[in-house]
Parts: C-alpha cells; structure tokens; sequence
C-alpha cells in the first residue's frame, strides 16, 4: 500500500463503488473506472503495466462470462427476429388460456421465467414479452403493478434454473458442484418459495390496484388470429432440440463455463437455418444483440483488475481477519449469514462480480471451517442475487418500466418479502446442513 497505509484501506475502491453505484447519472464503466484509478494509486501500480494486465483480464473468468453475455444478447436477437421468442410466448398463452386471473397469473410467470431461462438475460427476456404478454393479461383486468412484481421475480427464477445463465455458470464455477447439484441444494430452495410468494402476493397487489392502476382503454388484445410462419415453427422446433441435447451433454460431461458459448452459438446456427435466413442477415441481427451489451462486456474485463487492485492491496485479508472472531463465536451458521448479508446489503453492482467478490472474501474462512459446498453455493446466490430486492436497483426499476408501472411501494414491499424468507432459508439450511 501507499504510504504503508494499513491494507484494510484498500477497500476503498469499493466502498466508491458502491457509492456511486446508487448514483444514476454515473455510467457503470465510468464507475469502475475511477475505481479502478483509485486502486492503481493505492497499489502503486505503474500506468505502463495497465495494458498488461487488461490484456490477461480479457481471459480472466470474468472477461468470459461478460462475453457470454453479450453473445447470449446476440442469441436474443435471433430468437426475436426469427419469430421463436414469440411462437413461444404465444405457445405458453394458449396452453394456460388466459379467462381468469389465476390463469393471467400463473401464464405470466411461466412466459417470464421461460423467456429469461431461454435468454439467459432477465431485462431483454420480459422486454421481449412485454408487447405480447401486456395486452393479453390486461383483457382479464390486470394491473401494471402485478405484472412489474411478477416479471422481476419470476424472471430471476428463469436465471437461477438455467443452465447455462451467467449466474449458475458462475456458481457452479466457484463451488465445483455439478448442474443437478447446484439445482438441488442452491437454486430450487430459492426458487419454490419465490414462486409461491410472487403467485399469492400477485393477487394480493391486483385486488389493492385493480380499478386504481389499470392499463389503459383499448390495451387489451386476443390471441385468437395469431399464427405462427412456418419458419418460425421450423426454427422453434430445432432450436428445442438443440436445447434439449445440449443441456444433456452439459450434465453429463460437465465441460465447464465454455460449453456456455458453445451452447450459444450452436443455438444460433440452429435458428438461422430454421428461419432460413441469409448469412449475412443472421450475423448482422446476431451482432446488433451484442452491440447492446458490448459496454457490459467492457464492464466484466475492467472488474477483473478491479477486484485484483482491492485483492493486492490485503484489504481482503484484512477484512476476513474482522470477521474470524465472529465467525470463531457463531460458526459455520454465523459465517453463512454474514457472508449472505455482506452480499445482499453490502455490495451493489453486476450480480456475477458480487458472486466472485463473495467468494474471493469469504473462501478462507469457507474453506477454514469445513463449510459445505452446497451450502456456500447458496449463500453465493442469494449474496449475488438479493440485492436488487433488498432495496431499488436496476432489475427492479427495469421490471416497473417494462410492465408499464409506476408503483415503486408495491415492488418495494414485495422485494423486502422475498428478501427476508430467502434469509430465513439460508439460516435454516445452514442449520441442518452446513
């Protein structure tokens, strides 16, 4: 450190990051930039070294799983372009057929979770639907307040049981556990709950807003005259099977992160030819998706010198040395929770770098006490992923915007529900089986 200052300072970068996080008109690269400025300074790191260190971020596994964002968004285009992301939206309306609110209900959720699980991106997976799902839903009188509360939460879900989404990748990556394994012991005790809150607390929200925050006149639209193009049929059809035998290879080779990318571009070849479409048109729909996360994935190879500036400096040791008396007084459950909390309340930002930034901290005291896998790969998601439901973040306001809402309570009081509950099962899992 500069000045031999004491390492825990070296958090610095952090705490500015999560400061001007909160701060709208700041671009998130221009966020970490700074940050990682401030971090160079405290390491009295060397300007002309930079280009070295950006250049082995960009194979860090931080820089692959930003990658695998953008071209996922690339997948999206396709998808929407060739008419799948539509032909399965339409295919999830008419199954659960939309007369009821109950119905209205449960078909939304299934339509967002599908879409964001297929998209592996929960803002482009609702604002594919949006347009279709909204005037469906508001013929049964539907408010926009409960479909914001279920497009971010049921959403999420979709990340949290796919395969291949940046966060399970990402999971499965740090703890080691095998796609079943991380499904069984992290993401289905997350999910079933939220399901269960999101239905009932849906309908509570629709009888408080229905009559107050309806859409408006002339929103609502039947299903009746759509049909699907041959083409659209064609690509849906192959992009499911190679769906379908891709996630079994994924689960019984386990090939790691890349078999992501693999995935995504195999997916894309798929629906290109089902749609039949020209070379050149594929490749140009498929890059202007990735030209709209391209700043992300920027975003994902500056974290990676970022963290490692804040890591040099010892903060993290420093930081794990505070909390051994704690973790000595109550612990395995003790180290649970607090890492669960530090991740929630403590550290706002890309859901995968909060992942990382948990495991980087907290893995000696893991690995220390003999914490078990399966439970560490669930605090790492509910660390990660609960952020945006503790307090506003973007998911939270992208949802409202794209469900056409401007109830922030409802979403507000909603998240501090499904905040509190994952809490109470991570206590309760860390009890029985850490």
């Amino acid at each position: 450190m500069i000045f031999d200052l004491p390492p825990i300072l070296g958090l610095t970068p952090l705490i500015v990051y999560i400061i001007l996080a909160f701060r709208k008109e700041i671009h998130p690269l221009v966020n970490v930039m700074i940050c990682i400025v401030i971090g160079m300074v405290l390491t009295k790191t060397n300007p002309m070294t930079f280009g070295k260190i950006l250049s082995t971020s960009l194979g860090s596994f931080l820089g692959q799983v930003g990658f695998i964002i953008m071209i996922g968004s690339g997948l999206g285009a396709i998808l929407k372009e060739s008419g799948v992301a539509e032909n399965f939206v339409y295919l999830i309306v008419r199954k659960v057929g939309i007369n009821s609110m109950n119905k209205a209900i449960l078909a939304s959720m299934l339509t967002s979770m599908v879409m964001v699980l297929v998209l592996s991106t929960l803002t482009g997976g609702n604002a594919v639907i949006a347009p279709i799902i909204i005037p469906l839903v508001a013929s049964v009188g539907m408010t926009p307040s409960t479909l914001a509360i279920i497009m971010q939460t049921a959403g999420v879900t979709g990340l949290f049981i796919s395969p291949f989404s940046p966060p399970m990748v990402t999971l499965m990556e740090l703890t080691g556990l095998t796609y079943p394994q991380a499904l069984l012991h992290a993401s289905l005790p997350i999910c079933i709950p939220m399901w269960l809150i999101t239905y009932f607390n849906a309908k509570r929200v629709q009888k408080k807003t229905a009559g107050i925050m309806d859409y408006p006149a002339g929103t609502a639209l039947s299903v009746d005259n759509y049909d699907a193009t041959p083409e659209a049929r064609r690509a849906s059809i192959l992009f499911s099977i190679v769906m379908v035998l891709v996630i079994i290879y994924g689960i019984v080779f386990r090939p790691g992160v890349s078999h992501a990318i693999t995935v995504i571009f195999v997916a894309f070849l798929a629906v290109s030819f089902g749609a039949r479409f020209k070379a050149s048109h594929a490749i140009e729909t498929f890059m202007k998706g990735c030209a709209q996360y391209f700043w992300n994935y920027i975003l994902f190879i500056l974290l990676d010198p970022f963290l490692n500036f804040i890591s040099a400096s010892g903060a993290f040791d420093a930081l794990v040395e505070i909390g051994e008396p704690l973790v000595q007084t109550a612990g395995k459950v003790g180290l649970s929770m607090f890492a669960a909390l530090i991740g929630t309340f403590g550290i706002q930002g890309a859901a995968v770098a909060q992942a990382v930034m948990l495991d980087t901290v907290f893995r000696p005291l893991v690995d220390l006490h003999g914490l078990s896998m399966n439970v560490w790969a669930l605090v790492i998601l509910i660390g990660s992923q609960m952020t945006s439901f503790a307090y506003p973040g973007l998911d939270m306001i992208a949802a409202m915007g794209t469900a056409r809402s401007s109830d922030m309570e409802s979403l507000c009081k909603h998240g501090w529900i499904i905040t509190g509950t994952v809490l109470v099962i991570c206590l309760i899992f860390s009890v029985l089986f850490a």
